[in-house]
């Protein structure tokens, strides 16, 4: 059985044993060490040394916890089996920090004179120390590395933080200029069958009947193109808050095609435009229906738009090795250059009238593109002032595998 100092001194050996300074040194030269340790015992808010006192020894806490400090000012707390000061064990400097106890503390202490007179004594002292302080320089780079890396990690953080911010300012002025704009757009129709409304309805038995037909008529357009405006803002909408699920299947494009040549042909007629599909195929293809029927919808009233009476507007597919290309070609009023890079963008004021007057947002244009790229295709142009438009747009033939 070990007596009571024997117990001590090995526990002091495994405490010093602890600190990396000594991981080398061998275990007689440990004891000796351990026999050389001083107690110390603070009471709470007792100083154990000043800044600026010529203190020079190693700390070891083996209950309690100190505070180093200066003045008010915290830099560390050190508690039960943590150490400080192994730098005056060498260095005789004054000490940097006042150490306070915050609780009653118990501590050792390693004079410095003392570590020199082992230093002196042991030769192999100084061999195992520079062991351990290789290895602590070792374990100082691996933090340095670590903390250079984690410092990385922070940066390349923040700046995707400020990227993704100022997208979200952006975006949401552009919302806010684009809802300016659609409501700007919903006004004027609902005001002209407001008026138009309201005039029939005051003098309905002072109209000559052809009058009221034009009347009605104007009502009819109007109320139909605000319907449309509306259409498109809700599946837009809908689109925007993630609320639109791809629903992909193999299909016939050819179907939706035809459909709404069908559909659209009397507006065509209004204004004696030739509506054509200039080579009719299969188009078999992995796409969402609703939405690629959106697209080719919208195509086509807007070439019917913006091309004047007695025009051509012609569907054109191109069967390609992966998709199928399906384009609108009108020979209206084109667009400019400068326009032309306005479309498909929510931040601009894409508001145009058409050839008969009929108002546009160009909300179907922006609706077209999300659509089209939801299913793995892509959208374009080619115009000219004056001369006409080709929209286009592609639909993959099979499913894309991510």
């Amino acid at each position: 059985m070990l007596n009571q100092s024997d117990s001590e001194t090995t526990q002091r050996v495994q405490i010093l044993r602890s600190i990396l300074l000594f991981k080398e040194v061998s275990e007689p030269v440990l004891e000796k060490m351990a026999q050389g340790l001083v107690v110390k015992k603070l009471l709470a808010d007792d100083v154990l040394f000043s800044c600026g006192d010529s203190d020079y020894a190693l700390y070891i806490v083996v209950a309690g916890k100190v505070k180093a400090h200066v003045g008010d000012h915290v830099f560390a707390t050190f508690s039960s089996l943590q150490y400080f000061g192994e730098y005056s064990l060498l260095d005789s400097s004054v000490r940097s920090t006042t150490v306070t106890a915050l609780e009653p503390t118990q501590l050792l202490r390693l004079d410095q004179q003392l570590f020199f007179n082992f230093l002196d004594s042991i030769p192999s002292l100084s061999r195992a120390m520079l062991k351990g302080l290789v290895w602590r320089l070792r374990d100082y780079n691996i933090l340095e590395a670590e903390l250079t890396r984690k410092n990385l990690e922070i940066r390349i953080q923040k700046e995707e933080l400020e990227v993704q911010r100022k997208e979200l300012e952006s975006l949401n002025q552009t919302k806010d200029k684009f809802f300016a704009i659609i409501a700007h757009d919903l006004r004027n129709p609902f005001s002209t069958v407001l008026n138009l409304s309201e005039l029939l309805a005051k003098e309905f038995d002072s109209f000559e009947p052809d009058k009221m037909q034009l009347f009605i008529e104007q009502i009819y357009k109007y109320s139909n193109n605000t319907f449309n405006l509306l259409e498109n803002l809700l599946q837009w909408s809908l689109l925007q808050t993630g609320r639109t699920v791809l629903k992909a299947k193999q299909g016939n494009i050819a179907d939706l095609i035809n459909e709404n040549i069908e559909l659209l042909r009397g507006n065509a007629l209004q204004k004696n435009i030739n509506l054509r599909w200039s080579n009719p195929m299969a188009c078999h293809a992995f796409y969402d229906q609703n939405m690629i029927n959106t697209v080719i919808r919208n195509l086509i009233t807007n070439a019917i738009k913006f091309t004047p009476p007695n025009g051509d507007i012609v569907v054109e597919v191109s069967d390609g090795t992966d998709s199928f290309t399906i384009a609108v070609c009108d020979n209206g009023v084109g667009i400019s250059e400068d326009d032309q890079s306005n479309l498909f963008r929510i931040d601009t004021n894409p508001s145009t009238i058409g050839t008969s007057q009929e108002p546009g947002t160009g909300l179907g244009l922006i609706l077209c593109k999300e659509f089209v790229e939801k299913n793995g295709g892509a959208i374009g142009l080619h115009s000219q002032l004056g001369k006409g438009s080709k929209f286009y747009f592609t639909v993959p033939k099979h499913e894309r595998i991510p």
